[in-house]
């Protein structure tokens, strides 16, 4: 066996001899011999490869308990291997959009008194319009849709007091629907109000885990849109004529299109796509919202909708009916029409707002 000191192994990996003394001791790569008077650790060539994967691991920033659960899969199945790598990146991706979105709200904030931060800033304001429908197939309605002049929001209930949860949720955040908001610490506003609803959504399950609600509201403050979202509603943005989708599922399908398990093709048709990873529930456990902030402009067009409008219609669809209608109130009956006409198997909500000069 081709042998190489300390040294000579950290050289050629591109890790430091300290380095490579912690990964022993943690297990992560031990040396293949250790000499038994000085204690000097000796590498097999062989360990190179493995060595440069947990250096390259490093590089990314991963944890060393989950590098160590990358080398074992290695070992057995690269293919396994490059799934965990991925769903690592897309949550580090995730967490960095937040901390990104938090980084220019506070510039935002802080530099609100300044002498040029009131000069040329148009007024805007939203036209809103929103409706909901119990479909084709359901025997009652579990959404909520509501839009007001600060506030949009959409819950989609499920379980035996679907409607009540949902209807709950959103009403908790109706406070938020003022002529004023605070001009600082919006999204811990947002944080607290959805506190608020976890625990209006526990009183009326009364206990049980089968009843819950997904919630996705959007909160005007003037200047820019503070959204938060659990479950799998979703909001759309269409902007200068492209249609973009600014929130995440929070669905079994969703992590394994994430992980690379999955193709949005297979995920459209797969059994448990409607499988919830986060929501609203009658349980005691806290579930952590995506929080955000989000920069508006003049002609901006959003939608609010429950899973019963994706669910049937495509996003190109979706896409033609936003352009296509003049207003909110004609676009979210459109909308609707839309998915009642491909069967309507879903309750179906939708929230349209256009943020025009006031």
């Amino acid at each position: 066996m081709d042998m190489l000191t300390i040294g000579a192994f950290a050289k050629a990996c591109r890790l430091s001899p300290k380095a490579l003394r912690l990964y022993d001791e943690l297990d992560l790569l031990p040396p293949a011999r250790v000499d038994p008077d000085s204690g000097y650790r000796y590498y097999a060539v062989t360990q190179l490869e493995r060595a440069r994967l947990v250096a390259w691991l490093r590089r990314l920033g991963m944890p060393l308990a989950e590098i160590r659960e990358v080398c074992r899969l290695h070992d057995r199945d690269s293919t396994a291997a490059s799934r965990e790598i991925r769903a690592y990146w897309a949550r580090v991706e995730a967490e960095t959009a937040v901390r990104r979105d938090l980084a220019a709200f506070l510039v935002d904030h802080l530099t609100a008194d300044s002498p040029e931060s009131g000069k040329d800033i148009a007024m805007l304001e939203l036209r809103y319009s929103a409706h909901s429908d119990t479909g084709r197939v359901r025997p009652a309605n579990q959404d909520t849709a509501y839009a007001g002049t600060r506030l949009l929001a959409v819950a989609d209930g499920f379980g035996p007091a679907g409607g009540p949860a949902s209807s709950a949720a959103v009403d908790a955040l109706r406070f938020l629907d003022t002529d004023e908001i605070p001009a600082g610490g919006v999204l811990n506003l947002l944080e607290d109000a959805v506190r608020g609803a976890a625990e209006a959504v526990r009183a009326v399950a009364d206990g049980a885990d089968d009843v819950g609600t997904t919630l996705t509201a959007a909160l005007w403050t003037g200047s820019r849109l503070a959204l938060v979202h659990i479950g799998d509603s979703r909001v759309y943005l269409l902007r200068d004529g492209e249609l973009f989708r600014i929130t995440h599922d929070h669905t079994m399908v969703q992590s394994m299109v994430d992980e690379g398990r999955l193709t949005a093709e297979e995920a459209a048709s797969h059994p448990q796509r409607a499988l919830l990873l986060k929501a609203l529930t009658g349980g005691d456990a806290d579930t952590l919202p995506d929080l955000r902030l989000h920069d508006a402009h003049p002609g901006d067009r959003y939608l609010l909708c429950s899973d019963g409008l994706p669910g049937v219609v495509p996003d190109d669809r979706i896409h033609d009916l936003l352009t296509s209608q003049i207003t909110p109130d004609e676009t979210v009956e459109a909308l609707v029409g839309a998915a009642n006409k491909a069967g309507g198997p879903d309750n179906v909500s939708c929230v349209v707002a256009d943020l025009v000069e006031a």
